[in-house]
């Protein structure tokens, strides 16, 4: 079975005006459907690889044959990442729940929590990923370079920002603060919350 983009749950314009309905169609349409084709290239010969979830591939990249491993990695991780990226965006949500009280005890609260996610955003060197995980019962805030899941490493993520240029050039160019600053009015906390639900 051939892994398939899914649509956006929401309208391309549904994130204006901090994220761009065009950027948002080409990050959608292009980029992540450009991870689907390569996936599917890569698992061509491999039909029992086809039928897995790519999250099961990605958490266990050493069953995968060494020479798509790599591929797998970079446009399995690329699929997987943005599966999860899209239903995280949202505007006029506010944190509550579970997650909140876990920011708190974890992060020293969300003003903690949002300094450090946006100082790691901000100097991650190229392209990559910013995450809220869940790492032995705690929350903590990791990167990851290019395509990367956290899943590769043992870890559950609960949010996730794409720092690669393609998902805010358009609209911020080189103000990657910018873009970072704006992912805070758009934080569909949530589905953060159900994130740390299903694994608590």
């Amino acid at each position: 079975m051939k892994h398939t983009l899914s649509p956006l749950p929401y309208a391309v314009d549904a994130l204006e005006p901090f994220i761009d309905a065009e950027t948002m169609a080409v990050h959608h349409d292009k980029h992540h459907q450009t991870y689907v084709d390569k996936l599917n290239l890569a698992l061509e010969e491999y039909p029992d690889l086809q039928k897995r979830p790519v999250q099961e591939l990605l958490a266990n990249l050493d069953m995968v044959p060494e020479r798509i491993r790599t591929a797998v990695r970079n446009h399995g991780g690329g699929h997987a990442n943005h599966c999860f990226f899209w239903p995280l965006l949202k505007k006029d949500i506010t944190l509550g729940g579970d997650i909140a009280r876990a920011i708190d005890s974890d992060l020293g609260g969300y003003e903690s929590f949002k300094d450090e996610f946006t100082n790691r955003a901000t100097l991650l060197f190229g392209s990559g990923w910013t995450w809220l995980v869940h790492d032995g019962g705690k929350l903590r805030i990791t990167t990851t370079p290019n395509q990367d899941s956290p899943l590769s490493r043992g870890l559950t993520p609960l949010l996730g920002l794409d720092v690669w240029e393609h998902a805010y050039y358009l609209k911020y160019q080189n103000r990657r603060p910018a873009y970072i600053e704006a992912f805070f009015n758009i934080i569909n906390w949530h589905q953060v919350n159900d994130n740390y639900l299903a694994i608590s």
